[in-house]
């Protein structure tokens, strides 16, 4: 597969909706993953992402403007022992809740579908990272109807056992802007990912449009020590 420019990528897509990362840093050593969302509406772009324990959540930068919290407010990311959960939805509960009862990520994500959202049906794409002694695997699934056709789902999940350093997958829910918003195609998009956290975080906020972006999460994982560090930023401030 050809890796992509992440930068490119992202610059060259004025709506790739929400979007996860999932990677090894180019020295091998870190687990990372990155999380954004952006927003067309009022609704959408009055949100913020807020650390919640080992995770965070999103909620109303202005509680005044809220008006449908049912998909914009969530814990996109949460930990589960040795498990991060990665999602663009409350289907982080799901996993969380289904692996901790021992189901298999797949299994977790049966009782989902796609967003009730028609006529979009906005995908759920999904993350889990496993990192237990000193190896780090990942996966990544999209829930989509077929083509707008929300009476039909498809299903996909790509694994990625001792994954490569410098090598990551970036997945999102459209595939571009549009009325109504087409879904994204295909296996996630490889792409590289680097040591410096800092240089990863100003790399994927500055190509992300200025006028739909909201916010992003990285998080950089120490895969020897399960040691973590997070850079939030928000639109909203």
């Amino acid at each position: 597969m050809e890796m992509l420019n992440l930068e490119k990528e992202l610059q060259s897509n004025s709506y790739p909706g929400r979007g996860i990362i999932i990677g090894r840093s180019a020295d091998g050593t870190k687990a990372v993953t990155a999380y954004f969302i952006m927003g067309r509406s009022e609704n959408s772009r009055n949100r913020v992402f807020v650390e919640d324990g080992e995770g965070i959540r999103t909620q109303a930068f202005d509680p005044s403007k809220l008006t449908d919290p049912s998909l914009i407010i969530y814990a996109p990311v949460r930990v589960l022992g040795n498990k991060t959960i990665v999602t663009n939805g409350d289907q982080t509960d799901t996993v969380y809740e289904g692996m901790d009862k021992q189901l298999t990520f797949e299994q977790s994500l049966r009782s989902r579908t796609f967003e009730p959202d028609g006529p979009n049906y906005t995908p759920r794409i999904s993350g889990i990272m496993h990192i237990e002694n000193g190896t780090y695997n990942y996966a990544m699934s999209i829930l989509k109807s077929n083509n707008g056709n929300p009476e039909s789902s498809h299903r996909y999940t790509f694994a990625y056992e001792n994954p490569a350093a410098g090598e990551g997958h970036f997945i999102h829910t459209y595939k571009c802007d549009g009325n109504p918003l087409p879904s994204f195609e295909g296996e996630p998009k490889l792409v590289s990912i680097p040591d410096d956290m800092e240089a990863f975080t100003d790399l994927v906020w500055n190509s992300l449009n200025a006028d739909n972006k909201v916010s992003l999460f990285v998080r950089y994982i120490d895969i020897a020590t399960g040691t973590y560090e997070t850079k939030i930023i928000n639109k909203n401030q």
